[in-house]
């Protein structure tokens, strides 16, 4: 579904991703480990059309999209859940949601997404004539994954949706991420908790500055010792 080919991004004068190789199949959860900084959030950016890559290409359902512009990758199929939510967060929780749905004309099909989005996330549902910053951290990153939704994508790019959550939100959100995937949908996830991302997984790719030092399946790179000891705490 996903093919990226040698890609080289750059902030500047600073490279961020060096000759990036890999691909996501249809149907996967597909996850990038790696620390802080190693270059996952960047690759994410450059899939969606937020940056530019100096070098390489992208290929999507077959068809190049780097270079596109973010609202035509949405429109082919990918939305993105940017690292720290970006939801509006002087909007209301539903004014959020249909902003999602925003490239589309279906009124029929985004009321039906929107039930879907519920049923989801019932909590959203309480919370629908809420401003979304009084949300906690937890409802705004279901908020955002709602959102994103609502775009009706065939690939959902994730990034740290853990981040900052108790861990029982965190068990909560990754049952739900389970769920997007079984109905169908297609996911590229970058998560700091690497046991975590692996437990879902189908395959993984390990990301060290800004490289692909690593991969494999989940299982695989669960039970490599390389992995053991930087990223699972090494047990």
């Amino acid at each position: 579904m996903l093919k990226v080919k040698n890609v080289n991004v750059f902030y500047g004068n600073i490279q961020a991703i060096r000759d990036v190789s890999l691909e996501v199949n249809e149907g996967e959860i597909v996850t990038l480990i790696g620390a802080n900084g190693a270059g996952k959030s960047t690759l994410l950016k450059t899939v969606s059309g937020l940056l530019k890559p100096k070098q390489g290409q992208i290929v999507y359902e077959g068809k190049t999209i780097n270079g596109k512009a973010a609202q035509t990758i949405v429109k082919q199929g990918i939305s993105h859940v940017p690292e720290g939510r970006r939801i509006f967060a002087n909007m209301s929780v539903e004014e959020n949601l249909e902003l999602g749905a925003f490239l589309r004309k279906d009124k029929a099909g985004i009321r039906e997404d929107m039930e879907k989005v519920y049923e989801l996330f019932p909590r959203l549902l309480e919370r629908l004539k809420q401003q979304a910053g009084t949300l906690s951290g937890g409802e705004q990153q279901m908020l955002a994954m709602g959102r994103a939704l609502m775009a009706r994508p065939r690939l959902l790019l994730l990034d740290e949706p853990s981040m900052g959550l108790a861990p029982l939100l965190v068990k909560t959100i990754f049952r739900i991420i389970e769920e997007i995937n079984k109905t169908g949908t297609t996911i590229l996830l970058v998560e700091q908790n690497a046991n975590l991302a692996l437990s879902i997984a189908h395959r993984a790719y390990v990301v060290e500055t800004g490289r692909i030092v690593l991969s494999g399946s989940a299982e695989e790179l669960t039970a490599s010792e390389q992995v053991k000891m930087a990223y699972l705490g090494g047990h």
